[in-house]
């Protein structure tokens, strides 16, 4: 079989390409940014090893000959999963790397705004000794934290947050409570009522159409004007100009995002110049030690694919 990198932007690819090696494959590094780079590039080619190269309706058309693609991270948001079922191509991910770096990320930001620490940091460089400009400030034992989406990074937050002694409840369609992961304990609510009651609210769902603006105006009117959102998923997960009146206004204390909906952040986004809101360049998953595991993950669930074995991690079901 013929495997590929569509595009890759990390420093090196030597940990995958070790692992191709023992497997007998010789697998090149592709600079596709396109569907026309892809529908030219990729012709004979079986495996695809992707980071945000579009696979759209149009380039599954053009490729008959591809059989799978492998996403370096969580999300697939940059592929078709409904074209690709309809051309055959198995399409997996990774869902199980830097699980602790983007829970922990998730907490550092939401302490980071709980105790004014960006603001009180700048005071202090610009010679002002005094924390009055952060007041006030809530015990943590006192406040509830709000985890939508139960999966196994929300489960993980969840979980430290309450070893710090916050109240948490949880919102989560699809997953119900249940002894063997720990969420028995969790008291689960409707969306609106988890805005209403939560003092800090993460949002750890995938960009869905079901959950595309999920946090709009209408929700943020439902949130305490004390209240921080904190936001490691997708940045579509958030209507950012709602979010920024809202901030504006005073009518949320803080917001903290690891993720965009454009990325980078554009030069005229609305969320520039906002003191209260934290905003880090999805990097939350990242640590040396996460990053080798997703280059070792995927380059073996391709091999696993190439071999003839059952994959691991399979997001969609491809029509035979």
């Amino acid at each position: 079989m013929k495997i590929v990198f569509t595009d890759l932007d990390h420093a090196n690819h030597d940990v995958e390409t070790e692992i191709f090696k023992r497997a007998g494959f010789d697998v090149p590094l592709l600079e596709c940014q396109s569907e026309d780079a892809l529908i030219e590039q990729l012709q004979g080619v079986d495996i695809a090893l992707n980071q945000y190269a579009p696979f759209t309706r149009r380039v599954f058309e053009a490729l008959p000959d591809l059989k799978q693609i492998v996403r370096y991270g969580v999300g697939v948001n940059n592929v078709d999963l409904e074209a690709a079922s309809a051309a055959g191509v198995q399409v997996c991910n990774v869902p199980d790397y830097g699980m602790h770096e983007v829970s922990d990320h998730a907490l550092a930001l939401s302490l980071a705004l709980i105790r004014k620490l960006v603001p009180m940091n700048a005071g202090c460089q610009a010679g002002r000794w005094e924390y009055a400009d952060a007041m006030p400030i809530r015990r943590q034992t006192r406040m509830t934290a709000g985890v939508v989406g139960l999966g196994r990074i929300g489960r993980l937050y969840a979980r430290k947050m309450a070893a710090l002694g916050f109240n948490v409840i949880a919102h989560d369609l699809y997953h119900q409570p249940n002894a063997e992961d720990g969420t028995d304990q969790l008291r689960c609510l409707e969306l609106d009522e988890l805005f209403r009651e939560a003092d800090v609210i993460g949002l750890f769902c995938p960009l869905t159409e079901e959950t595309r603006h999920l946090v709009d105006a209408a929700a943020l009117e439902r949130m305490k004007d004390s209240a921080y959102l904190i936001n490691t998923s997708r940045g579509g997960i958030i209507d950012e100009t709602a979010l920024a009146q809202a901030l504006k206004e005073g009518r949320l204390a803080g917001a903290a995002l690891d993720t965009t909906e454009q990325e980078p952040l554009p030069a005229d986004s609305p969320l520039r110049g906002i003191d209260n809101c934290l905003i880090t360049p999805h990097m939350a998953w990242y640590s040396e030690d996460a990053a080798q595991e997703l280059k070792r993950k995927v380059a073996e669930e391709a091999v696993r694919f190439a071999s003839g074995e059952k994959v691991l991690w399979p997001v969609n079901r491809p029509k035979a």
